[in-house]
């Protein structure tokens, strides 16, 4: 029986409208390019962190953006972020890299911890708008000089800048979880380890044999899904970044006797740049 996360992503995935304009306008072809000028920002932001979890923990587990235990590993462990909704992006922002340095010079360094945004902080320094940064015990201690990340961590809240930065999965190929829960009329993926942006701002499938490729709806976080059926793989899947609207390509990446809670790997991923 799908378990109450499943179920959720299913009524999500089918009371969700329908992408506004067609994915298909934004793809070229299905190789790696830009469509259109790139739109990341790259300029240093002013913000405030905190941090959570053990003093040298590596942060939380799982989070909203449902990459569960991958936080806990290389290269997601220790550098996962929970960011206020401003950078959250009701779960588009989820895979974006930042980097992110603390001010004062009496006991922050002047090198910036790399995060990737994993979760979502919604509440309290999070909330009305504010730009904010709730890190991992062991990430906002590295902004510290030698030996001074238990005085860091002493003051709580703390002002920073940040940037976005390209994600560097350390050559791992962008995978494709399938959801929990999915059939034959409804699948669920979750995306994993894009470098570059990071982030994902449109995602088709195509099945075997077709030429027509469907618009994926955004479920939440690094989730998304498609009802319709039946629909036969193997699948195809064309992802384009959120900011900058890179393209790419995965061909018959998941198989034809695909299971749920399979993990699937491209032999691809997006240029290491923003």
């Amino acid at each position: 029986m799908a378990s109450s996360r499943s179920l959720a992503l299913f009524l999500l995935c089918i009371l969700l409208p329908a992408p506004p304009i067609s994915a298909t306008l934004l793809f070229g072809g299905g190789k790696s390019a830009a469509a259109g000028k790139a739109g990341v920002d790259m300029e240093w932001r002013p913000a405030t962190a905190t941090w959570y979890g053990n003093a040298e923990g590596d942060g939380s587990d799982g989070g909203a953006c449902g990459y569960g235990t991958l936080v806990d590993v290389v290269p997601m462990k220790a550098r996962v972020g929970s960011v206020s909704p401003v950078l959250f992006k009701d779960g588009e922002g989820c895979g974006a890299c930042y980097k992110v340095k603390c001010l004062d010079r009496g006991v922050c360094s002047r090198r910036a911890v790399t995060v990737i945004v994993t979760d979502e902080c919604p509440g309290g320094l999070c909330a009305f708008g504010h730009t904010h940064f709730d890190l991992s015990g062991a990430a906002f201690s590295r902004m510290a000089v030698a030996g001074a990340g238990g005085h860091l961590r002493d003051r709580g809240e703390i002002s920073v800048v940040y940037r976005r930065t390209a994600c560097k999965y350390g050559g791992k190929s962008i995978a494709f979880r399938v959801n929990e829960g999915s059939t034959n009329f409804w699948l669920s993926l979750l995306v994993e380890f894009e470098d570059g942006e990071g982030d994902i701002g449109s995602m088709q499938i195509k099945q075997a044999n077709s030429v027509q490729w469907l618009d994926m709806k955004h479920v939440w976080g690094a989730t998304w899904c498609l009802v319709r059926g039946p629909l036969v793989g193997p699948f195809s899947v064309r992802l384009a970044t959120l900011s900058a609207r890179k393209t790419l390509t995965a061909r018959d990446v998941i198989p034809k006797n695909w299971t749920p809670k399979a993990t699937y790997t491209s032999r691809l991923n997006f240029e290491v740049s923003l």
